[in-house]
């Protein structure tokens, strides 16, 4: 029993390994299309118009204009 016990914990620790990137990976993932907002600017106005039109912020998933008619 103490085997199977010791067992899932070096499994579970075994979780916790991160890789590193390399220095010559680093540059794949700079690319932009990689990023996970392509246009930073049109997403920042996007969500000062959502947020203009519902009056309050967060919760940019839900969907209705602000009106109650959803």
């Amino acid at each position: 029993m103490k085997q199977v016990i010791l067992l899932c914990c070096f499994l579970a620790f075994l979780s916790g390994c991160v890789q590193t990137v390399a220095p010559w990976e680093r540059g794949t993932l700079a690319k932009p299309q990689m990023a996970l907002v392509p246009d930073v600017q049109h997403s920042a106005l996007m969500l000062h118009t959502y947020g203009s039109k519902e009056t309050s912020s967060g919760g940019y998933g839900v969907g209705g204009g602000g009106c109650g008619c959803n």
